[in-house]
């Protein structure tokens, strides 16, 4: 066989076994492997349950904030408060506007949250706790409904629904932007931070247990008299 023919043989022999396993994958998609099943429409429903910040893809239903009321007093207000200011050590959720830019900022419904669909999406996959996912769609509504009343997002008369959903204005929409530090931070930048032969004339100005910061710790240490 001439060395041309032996090299179009090669040439072939490779692209074959390039293509097997391609050729292998679509039988298989084709035929199955013989495991598993489709997924019905029901338990694929019962994990696509993200909703978007216009509303798309929330549950019909709705609820008021009279019924979100009663909702919340029986499955939130043992841990949130009776009007969201927190029990105990549980987060609080509502009020804390102003807060964000100082050394305690408190982030609740009112004063944090972006969107109305932040909101919907956690009390849905989270509340209540040890119980998660148990509100039917209306109490869903209705207890989001009752926590953007108690931050003063809507009046007591107003209903939360697919409908209503834009007319929701969350307070610090404006709030969340894309990472710009490369831009806004770049004067705050060393261009030729040391690496070599650095300063060594730095001073100790202050130790932390001089100016009593340091946690006293009284326990005796094992191995050590």
């Amino acid at each position: 066989m001439s060395k041309s023919a032996n090299a179009a043989a090669f040439v072939v022999l490779s692209m074959l076994a390039l293509a097997a396993p391609a050729l292998a994958q679509g039988k298989a998609q084709k035929h199955g492997f013989g495991i598993g099943r489709a997924a019905t429409a029901a338990e694929i429903a019962g994990w696509d349950i993200d909703v978007r910040p216009d509303g798309q893809g929330a549950p019909p239903g709705s609820g008021s904030v009279k019924a979100g009321e009663e909702v919340y007093a029986g499955k939130c207000a043992a841990c949130h408060g009776e009007f969201g200011e927190s029990a105990g050590r549980w987060p609080q959720v509502a009020q804390g506007k102003g807060t964000l830019a100082s050394h305690d900022p408190v982030k609740t419904v009112g004063s944090y949250y972006p969107y109305l669909s932040s909101v919907f999406d956690y009390v849905r996959r989270s509340m209540p706790f040890g119980d998660a996912q148990s509100l039917g769609n209306d109490e869903l509504y209705a207890v989001v409904a009752y926590l953007l009343f108690l931050n003063d997002i809507v009046d007591d008369k107003f209903v939360l629904s697919k409908e209503t959903w834009s007319k929701v204005k969350m307070p610090n929409a404006g709030g969340f932007f894309a990472d710009d530090r490369e831009t806004s931070e770049k004067a705050f930048w060393n261009p030729k931070p040391c690496m070599t032969n650095c300063r060594s004339d730095a001073k100790i100005t202050g130790r932390a247990r001089v100016i009593d910061v340091t946690p006293e710790d009284k326990t005796p240490r094992r191995g050590v008299d």
